[in-house]
């Protein structure tokens, strides 16, 4: 794959940050009880993965994440489609999207566990509602943009509404349907992770939370460090397919 220059340019970010940060952490200037190298988080990683201790949390936490996003990516999407044809309910719904994510989510985290108790789902209901707002949104956006031409040939057609979404107006809409399923990601593993923090014993929220308490820097940072490798690659899996459709539209 070829590097274009914003990515190389960012790679060099990162790159000069991180060297930064462990030259701060070798010198001494950010002591250990704070932070320790980048070098020794990777290395404590590996050891931790190696020696399986987390693979319960990290399975609970993943499997509840993709749950959670899959939930919100179909709910997401059908509700888009639906509200797209529903122009009474758009304009009332639509301003209230804005301003969504001002809402404090955590704040109903004690309801949820009162309605479904301290299992799983309280987990998965807080990473969905993140998440599905932000589905909806994006489906609009590129339901919005799908060419009038497509839309008359359906007609001529004579397809249905579901006919027409499923041939014609999502596959068209398919790069924005993408940037919505980036989002929902990123928004489940900070709900389903920031429950996890909340009240759970188990799962990689729990671990961190309780390796902080207890100043384990050598579970704590590695944990974290796993989360971002996971979202760094789960995004930039589904910013290539994103780019990969757009170019194949740009082309036809």
């Amino acid at each position: 794959m070829k590097l274009t220059r914003s990515v190389y340019y960012r790679f060099v970010l990162i790159g000069g940050f991180v060297l930064l940060l462990e030259l701060l952490c070798r010198s001494g200037v950010i002591d250990r009880l704070t932070m320790q190298p980048p070098t020794d988080m990777v290395r404590d990683l590996v050891l931790l993965l190696i020696s399986g201790k987390m693979n319960a949390a990290m399975l609970k936490t993943f499997v509840n994440v993709a749950v959670a996003s899959g939930l919100a990516v179909i709910a997401g999407i059908a509700l888009g489609v639906a509200l797209h044809g529903w122009h009474a309910a758009r304009q009332v719904l639509e301003p209230l999207f804005a301003t969504y994510y001002a809402i404090p989510i955590y704040a109903f985290y004690p309801l949820l566990i009162i309605m479904f108790g301290l299992g799983d789902v309280p987990q998965v209901l807080t990473g969905f509602m993140l998440a599905v707002v932000a589905v909806i949104v994006n489906t609009l956006n590129g339901l919005d943009r799908v060419s009038r031409v497509l839309m008359k040939t359906a007609r001529v057609y004579r397809l249905g509404p579901i006919a027409t979404a499923l041939k014609v107006t999502l596959p068209s809409a398919a790069p924005y349907l993408l940037t919505g399923v980036r989002l929902a990601v990123a928004y489940a593993f900070i709900g389903v992770i920031g429950a996890e923090f909340i009240m759970s014993r188990t799962g990689i929220g729990y671990e961190i939370s309780f390796a902080y308490n207890n100043f384990d820097n050598r579970v704590m940072y590695p944990l974290i460090l796993l989360i971002l490798i996971t979202s760094i690659a789960l995004n930039a899996a589904l910013s290539h397919w994103e780019r990969v459709i757009a170019r194949r539209r740009s082309r036809s």
